[in-house]
């Protein structure tokens, strides 16, 4: 019987149901072509006690964060641009300087704790996969290789490794044990020390139909109501919160211990709590229309490539990104009807697609082949791949994106 990851309790109410699908980040090599892929049930529900959102769980995480993990957070230069502009901010607020500490939980490859080393903070970070932790390194981040939870932050604690701020970005939806994970905090922070939690919001989930954010990596679907009982129940306590547009609407949520409660609580938490208990995200209707919802925008993604097989077009993707694998598969997209998915990673290049088996490429592929439409995988960041790739435009290409539901444009 599935219980609640938070709060134990057996009652559930249907969110979305994807199907079987790899792993979004478990890309092939040419010799994996021959061999079956393993594939999981897709299934979230919300539980009606504390309104987290969540998967059925089938597979252990290290299925999903191996040591050749492929999703390296440097290579989109509006989330750098984000992390150096979230590093100056926290510096002016909480006055950060050469005799502080800076630690982040799920570090990847440096791409944000750079920006602390260069303004002489003291910093390190946690990393569990080896990939993305050996590129850290080579950026001059001390980087802790183990996966975090209460253990390891009540160890570090003991060596003197007590945070005044805690970065952790968008991997509180990514624990399968969010107790345990959150514990750590407040074991890990300093008596007056701030943990800041960024994760996409569910109430943008559902509202922009973004039903390709769900994966199996991403465990937890997360709104401030579920949230804030997470974090109270494993002594911390919500302080502030903030709205970025990132990966299609995201929370920043800033908590401090509850035992010393050493922040005042903002305006700002009450009235994103209002927001979404006005949209209903305490009752079952809320969470009823999604599947419906994504079946559509599933229906409209089909009909597209049936389409332009039908009058010949030559279609390629943009971004092997987790979030295009969960539409590809979901759709039963096959890799005659997308000759290849450009991405600027040279750790996917070469490799293939799970489940849909289309072959990553490097951007040069575009200017040899010119295709007549370029699907753009991660929409989050569309804006920045239109820019970059506005060329296709000398051939007569377009764009397209498949989320909320689908549009063609040049």
């Amino acid at each position: 019987m599935m219980q609640c990851r938070h709060c134990g309790s057996a009652g559930f109410i249907p969110f979305l149901d994807l199907g079987e699908a790899p792993p979004s980040n478990s890309y092939l090599d040419a010799a994996d072509l021959a061999r079956p892929e393993k594939r999981y049930p897709l299934v979230i529900r919300t539980c009606t006690e504390c309104w987290l959102t969540q998967t059925k769980d089938f597979a252990d995480r290290e299925e999903f964060f191996s040591g050749d993990y492929a999703y390296f957070s440097s290579f989109s230069k509006t989330w750098l641009e984000h992390a150096k502009a979230y590093v100056g901010a926290m510096r002016d607020r909480f006055g950060l300087g050469p005799e502080s500490l800076v630690a982040e939980v799920a570090a990847n490859d440096g791409y944000l704790l750079q920006y602390v080393c260069e303004l002489g903070i003291p910093c390190y970070g946690i990393e569990p996969t080896r990939s993305t932790a050996a590129a850290a390194r080579a950026r001059g981040v001390e980087i802790v290789e183990e996966f975090f939870g209460s253990e390891l932050g009540s160890r570090l604690a003991r060596e003197g490794r007590q945070a005044d701020l805690i970065a952790a970005n968008n991997v509180l939806a990514h624990v399968p044990d969010i107790n345990d994970f959150v514990r750590g905090f407040a074991k890990l922070l300093k008596p007056a020390g701030v943990a800041t939690f960024e994760f996409p919001h569910l109430y943008e989930m559902v509202r922009g139909n973004q039903f390709d954010t769900a994966y199996h990596e991403h465990y937890s679907y997360l709104s401030l109501i579920a949230v804030a009982r997470i974090l109270r129940a494993n002594d911390l306590m919500v302080f502030d919160v903030e709205t970025t547009p990132h990966h299609g609407g995201s929370l920043r949520v800033f908590a401090c211990r509850s035992d010393h409660a050493a922040h005042h609580v903002m305006p700002a938490v009450r009235a994103m709590l209002e927001i979404e208990h006005e949209a209903g995200m305490n009752a079952e209707p809320f969470y009823a229309g999604f599947q419906a919802s994504a079946e559509a925008a599933r229906d409209g993604f089909r009909a597209f490539l049936a389409d332009a097989r039908k009058a010949g077009l030559k279609v390629a993707a943009y971004g092997a990104a987790a979030k295009g694998n969960t539409l590809l598969n979901f759709a039963g997209t096959e890799a005659d009807e997308i000759a290849f998915v450009v991405d600027r990673n040279p750790a996917k290049q070469g490799r293939y697609m799970p489940g849909s088996r289309i072959p990553i490429v490097g951007e040069d592929r575009l200017l040899s082949d010119q295709p007549d439409r370029v699907v753009i995988l991660p929409w989050n960041i569309e804006t920045e791949i239109r820019s970059q790739l506005a060329y296709i435009s000398d051939w007569g290409g377009q764009f397209v994106t498949a989320i909320p539901q689908l549009r063609i444009r040049s």
